[in-house]
């Protein structure tokens, strides 16, 4: 439960969806519980269409640390350092009770800010490894909330203050929980949405509509596909489907992603944390292909409790061919039960209390200890 007195918070993230998403539908949860919400983000981050409208934004130089490039290194600690002293300033006229960071480059300054003005502070991990940033911030911060019960690169001496809450996944996603699996009939349309994150993603461009032409006849027939690619992969992908008939949707970008995913009987994408929050949330059986180049492999991580718990089938990219996929299709397509037992085992593994407990635990931070929440779950990591 929330508290009843309104307080501001600021919310720090990086400008990819799988930061933006739960820090949206957190400040939907607080802006609902009375709170005022402020986000920090760079110049990405606050272009994400419909997410936060009517949220105060703000964009701040954070500067990137690449491992490769140690000569870009001076100037990233400058820019680093000049968005600590922004977001300072916005502390002084904003005076939030806590700042959340989301990670991401941009969380940084904003974090650092927070603890020279000794404003309680969390960090929220999507993945099931802990982020740089969150990593280096892990034994400052008031509260680490993890979305997995076994999350990588999390040091065992911060155990005390780790929350497992779950990934947010925004409301018209969570509405799909109550809802039941699409039916689907033998002979009846099988719906496939294949996509690739906020950013699309050209191995699934070029693999998916060459596996769904080598399907038999009579299941190619029944297919109805909404694929997500990028805008220099579409063409090539439209001509593909259109010249084995096969009825497909194509954008670079999917703003009504609850209502793609109230249809689909199938889903094929990365495993991204909002992609992976919103399957087992809705609770929509999978084709996971983890980024390979994701930062410490944390897509196949994120791809691993879904994919025992029966959800998902996972691939490796490297295995990923038309062939394989023509594989795991018909056997999940030609066996309507065991795709609806799949939807039911991926949804058994979503915290649809995701939101509320993360609300829960922000709204605790500056509150005097003997009224912090007693009893929340905490994660059991993979300590490192």
């Amino acid at each position: 439960m929330g508290f009843e007195l309104s307080k501001h918070y600021v919310l720090a993230a990086g400008g990819t969806g799988g930061h933006m998403v739960p820090a949206a539908a957190l400040a939907a949860e607080l802006t609902k519980r009375g709170h005022r919400v402020a986000l920090v983000s760079d110049a990405r981050g606050v272009r994400f269409p419909g997410l936060f409208d009517g949220i105060q934004t703000h964009v701040l130089p954070a500067g990137r640390f690449q491992l490769k490039k140690p000569l870009g290194w001076m100037g990233a600690v400058r820019e680093m350092l000049r968005g600590r002293a922004m977001a300072r300033e916005l502390y002084r006229t904003f005076k939030p009770a806590a700042v959340i960071g989301f990670g991401g480059y941009p969380a940084f300054p904003a974090l650092l800010a927070a603890f020279a003005e000794k404003i309680p502070t969390a960090v929220h991990e999507q993945n099931a490894v802990l982020g740089r940033v969150n990593r280096v911030v892990a034994g400052r911060v008031g509260a680490i909330a993890t979305s997995y019960a076994d999350t990588a690169r999390l040091p065992e001496r911060l155990a005390a203050k780790v929350h497992l809450v779950g990934n947010p996944v925004r409301e018209t996603v969570l509405a799909l929980r109550a809802k039941p699996y699409p039916l689907l009939e033998e002979d009846g349309i099988f719906r496939v949405l294949v996509t690739g994150g906020s950013q699309g993603a050209s191995v699934l461009s070029k693999v998916v509509p060459h596996g769904l032409a080598m399907l038999p006849v009579t299941f190619r027939r029944r297919l109805q596909v909404t694929q997500q690619a990028r805008i220099e992969d579409i063409d090539a992908v439209r001509a593909k489907y259109a010249e084995h008939q096969i009825p497909a949707e194509l954008a670079t970008y999917l703003p009504d992603m609850p209502e793609q995913l109230a249809w689909a009987h199938l889903v094929i994408g990365r495993a991204g944390a909002s992609t992976s929050a919103e399957l087992t949330a809705a609770g929509r059986p999978a084709i996971l292909v983890p980024l390979p180049s994701a930062t410490d492999d944390h897509q196949t991580a994120n791809a691993r409790e879904m994919t025992r718990a029966g959800g998902a089938r996972t691939i490796a990219q490297a295995d990923f061919t038309a062939k394989e996929l023509a594989k795991q299709m018909q056997k999940l397509g030609l066996d309507p039960a065991a795709l609806e037992n799949a939807a039911a085992r991926a949804k058994s593994v979503g915290r649809p209390n995701a939101v509320g407990d993360l609300a829960d635990l922000v709204e605790s931070l500056d509150a005097p200890l003997a009224r912090l929440p007693v009893g929340k779950p905490v994660a059991r990591a993979a300590y490192a």
